[in-house]
């Protein structure tokens, strides 16, 4: 048998995300008033919850260090304008043995698809270069 709630028992405020995320004294002061109820219902019902429906915590909870009157490094409150991630200029050998050069490097160095190289190691130094075949008659 369903039991339902009324009076004092009630909900205080609805647990669904609006659409718009909250910010400043509204963001306090609803988290405040749902300060009874998980993390996750909370930033849900400030409208911290993506396209998907996976509430955005991290979003969230720099809007409640912003809303508190710190400065957020690294963005705004519920931005999410980080740049992602970052290319780290290394690699590792996996496995199978493949060396994996990754498409933000290609990117950087203005690679296409479909552009062919000839492949020189240099033991001594320990590097390996890529070198254009443009022009050049493939090897027989």
């Amino acid at each position: 048998m369903a039991a339902f709630k009324t009076g004092d028992d009630a909900d205080p405020a609805p647990l669904s995300g609006s659409g718009l995320m909250l910010e400043g004294k509204a963001l306090l002061d609803k988290a405040r008033s749902l300060s009874n109820r998980p993390e996750d219902q909370i930033a849900r019902a400030c409208g911290y919850v993506g396209p998907s429906g996976r509430v955005l915590k991290k979003s969230f909870y720099r809007a409640l260090v912003a809303a508190k009157g710190y400065k957020v490094p690294g963005g705004t409150a519920g931005g999410g304008l980080s740049k992602g991630r970052q290319a780290e200029f290394r690699t590792r050998v996996h496995g199978n043995g493949n060396l994996l050069i990754g498409q933000s490097y290609t990117r950087r160095m203005g690679l296409e698809p479909g552009q062919e190289f000839r492949i020189e190691l240099h033991r001594e130094t320990g590097s390996i270069w890529l070198l254009p075949l443009e022009g050049e008659e493939p090897a027989s």
